[in-house]
């Protein structure tokens, strides 16, 4: 049980709240959990072994709306209300330049995917536009990423204050939802035309660690749970837990249902980005990647809004001005959008992102931090299950690192897949190669 003083201190608001309510705060959170990363949970499935990864789902999600609440309780026990502020005074300068480096690296990078993402899923949308020839402009994606960031994130991402992004994260959070029913309708419809693969009902494969490094790529919010909470018109432990179990619990099992269904329809052959399963000429597909590209559209300023505060607490003493607001804002993404022009697939950079930023984002840094400035018993449950996720997490960073140098993942950018030619599939549902 927790002493009345520390009870005190992790329940009261520590300063003035933001405009958010309740519910703007809980679109946030799931939009930054399900804004994109959802889209490599099928895979997820594939790397760790269905049911065995399913688990892992729900475990990863657990250890995720444990993390964020922990780190509030961190911030308030400490007097801190940023993710830097808490680690530098728990850990100094070097764990303040230790997190400050990843919690700017995993947004950044980030960004960069959901460039590439918007640029190789809205050209296949046009290209089913009647009129729109390979060599239309609509269909090169150096375009449609140009235009998607001048026209759209980049204004949003301009924004100063977190909480005017509720009614966009609701617009996302709904357009998910249909890209669900679209991959749930085509798992009655389309599964029956791909073969299913050999083991592809095993519980569990030798990917598993590297699995978990996709599944906290995917739920990760905790690189902006300050931002958002700070947002909170009443920043209270008890409001913040509230809208993190909600919207935590909402987030997994739209996360599981998806996994499930894009897993079932392709077993061994679903690809990092599921979209890149469907044929190029299903409409419904088509719709889905349209959705999904809008989605990634608005969840991309999230992710800035995280790099630029980075920026603006190593840099500039957590103040930008209203000029530097727009340069800093303006020069992140120009970067991220000139890197997404030259490289085309991000296999591997995304799974090294997710071992080595997300993971200690997630499990690590949170839990180590609690660890420090807890005034508990050792045996106290806050402190055990602290200890476990630390040490899941380390587990989890070096294993899953060298699995993923060892054998990363391939990218089959831009490929239609074999089913998508019925010529190629016998009807004896056998195995066949991709």
């Amino acid at each position: 049980v927790e002493t009345d003083d520390q009870t005190a201190l992790v329940s009261k608001p520590r300063n003035k709240g933001g405009n958010s309510d309740l519910a703007s705060a809980g679109f946030n959170i799931i939009n930054s959990i399900i804004g994109s990363g959802i889209i490599g949970l099928p895979y997820s499935m594939k790397e760790a072994g269905f049911p065995l990864g399913v688990l892992l789902l729900f475990v990863v999600a657990y250890i995720t709306d444990y993390s964020i609440i922990l780190l509030i309780k961190g911030g308030n026990l400490s007097g801190t209300n940023t993710y830097q502020e808490l680690v530098r005074k728990t850990y100094g300068l070097v764990g303040y330049l230790i997190l400050s480096t990843l919690q700017f690296l995993y947004p950044f990078i980030a960004m960069i995917s959901y460039n590439i993402i918007t640029g190789d899923t809205l050209t296949k949308v046009f290209q089913r536009i009647p009129g729109v020839g390979p060599d239309n402009v609509l269909t090169d994606r150096h375009f449609i990423i140009l235009l998607t960031t001048i026209i759209f994130t980049l204004p949003i991402s301009l924004y100063r204050d977190i909480a005017k992004l509720g009614k966009v994260s609701l617009i996302s959070l709904i357009l998910t939802i249909v890209i669900l029913i679209i991959v749930m309708v085509r798992t009655v419809t389309f599964s029956s035309q791909v073969p299913k693969s050999e083991n592809a009902w095993i519980f569990a494969k030798s990917n598993a660690v590297q699995a978990i490094g996709v599944m906290s790529f995917a739920f990760i919010c905790n690189h902006n749970s300050f931002l958002i909470y700070g947002s909170l018109e009443e920043p209270t432990l008890k409001n913040w837990s509230q809208v993190t179990h909600v919207s935590v619990s909402l987030a997994a099992v739209i996360s599981v249902v998806f996994a499930a269904c894009g897993y079932v329809t392709f077993t061994g052959y679903t690809e990092g980005d599921i979209f890149e399963n469907y044929c190029r000429d299903d409409n419904l597909a088509t719709f889905g990647r349209f959705c999904y590209g809008v989605t990634v559209i608005l969840t991309f300023p999230l992710e800035c809004f995280v790099t630029r505060e980075v920026i603006a607490n190593v840099f500039f003493h957590g103040n930008l001005s209203t000029v530097f607001h727009i340069v800093v804002t303006v020069v992140i993404i120009a970067v991220a959008t000139g890197v997404s022009l030259v490289y085309d697939c991000l296999g591997i950079v995304l799974e090294l992102n997710g071992v080595l930023s997300a993971t200690p984002l997630v499990f690590i840094i949170p839990t180590a931090c609690y660890l420090r400035l807890s005034k508990e018993r050792w045996n106290h449950s806050d402190n055990i299950i602290s200890c476990l996720i630390l040490a899941v997490g380390v587990l989890v960073m070096t294993v899953g690192f060298v699995l993923t140098i060892l054998h990363p993942q391939e990218c089959s950018h831009g490929k239609e897949m074999f089913y998508c030619f019925p010529s190629n599939v016998t009807f004896n549902n056998s195995t066949l190669p991709p």
